[in-house]
């Protein structure tokens, strides 16, 4: 059968390259395609430092480089194309690449990440992972005995708030409302937490900082109060964004199962679809860890679940 492999993953990041390197070591020959950020969101993440195996830790790009080319050692192929369609219809099923190619396959692992939500302005971009990010407890630690600000008002807000305080000698929560989206029982805990403070009915309008020596620093963010109009400026180290994340699972909406943010739904302890033989694994699945190191786990577990599958259809 043209261009038919015995299992297809989409997606490259921790999750997507530990399903390529336990299905190649299973002689499954996986065909990977690498999407539109290959290595996923730690292609951004300049120092990681909680990975196991890295003492002194290690880049986000070098850990994705050396996860990849153990994958291929195995006989993993990856390929730098994006999968923009799928039809789960009937086995095997069919993926179709932006080049207009179908490819087909019995098993298909889902590794397509999420992406963290931005404020979409050009100094969040010049500053991301030099004192921008979207991750506290990835990023927490280099921001011991500084001044951070937390953008947003949910659940999600309230614990990078919480969290940084075991870092940060300072954390003030931004938010452009007075009012939270997150539980009572979060805000309160904010509330109580001496560390913190807010500044409310706000939003940041551009985010400060310096360069010297090809080495760049944030500084503070300039803030706008919508209701006066009046801005001003906040002095700060780190700036973490906290309005969300987005799992790139659009073009599953038709044929898997997702929760109301677009998580692909799972079986309990399994990282088995409502669809034999297609399986979901990392950020696109988990909406709760989204650690590099859980993601790498359930790559393991969805390569498990699919060289058992293919073995129960043989």
């Amino acid at each position: 059968m043209e261009n038919y492999h015995k299992v297809i993953i989409i997606g490259t990041g921790p999750a997507g390259l530990t399903a390529a390197l336990y299905t190649a070591r299973a002689n499954l020959e996986p065909l990977v395609f690498e999407g539109t950020q290959p290595g996923g969101q730690l292609m951004i993440t300049t120092e990681i430092e909680n990975f196991p195996g890295f003492e002194n830790g290690i880049s986000g790009p070098v850990l994705m480089d050396i996860m990849r080319k153990q994958a291929q050692r195995f006989g993993a192929k990856c390929i730098f194309r994006t999968v923009v369609k799928v039809d789960f219809s009937k086995r095997p099923y069919s993926v179709f690449s932006d080049d207009n190619i179908e490819y087909k396959s019995d098993a298909v692992i889902i590794a397509t990440g999420a992406s963290a939500k931005y404020l979409g302005i050009e100094s969040e971009k010049k500053y991301m992972s030099f004192g921008v990010s979207a991750c506290a407890t990835c990023d927490g630690f280099f921001f011991r005995n500084q001044r951070v600000v937390v953008v947003g008002g949910g659940d999600t807000a309230m614990e990078e708030a919480n969290y940084l305080t075991r870092h940060a000698s300072e954390v003030a929560i931004i938010h452009r409302r007075d009012e939270f989206r997150a539980s009572k029982i979060m805000v309160d805990r904010v509330k109580q937490n001496p560390k913190i403070k807010f500044i409310l009915n706000t939003v940041v309008e551009e985010i400060l900082g310096k360069e010297e020596d090809n080495k760049k620093a944030v500084t503070g963010v300039k803030l706008k109060n919508v209701k006066t109009e009046e801005t001003f400026i906040h002095e700060c180290e780190g700036v973490f964004i906290a309005i969300g994340h987005k799992p790139n699972t659009d073009i599953f909406k038709n044929w898997l199962d997702m929760d109301e943010v677009g998580y692909i739904i799972t079986q309990p302890k399994s990282t088995k679809t409502k669809i034999p033989g297609v399986f979901a694994c990392g950020d696109a699945q988990d909406s709760y860890y989204r650690q590099a190191i859980t993601a790498a786990g359930t790559g393991c577990m969805a390569a498990i679940d699919a060289e058992r599958y293919l073995a129960s259809i043989e």
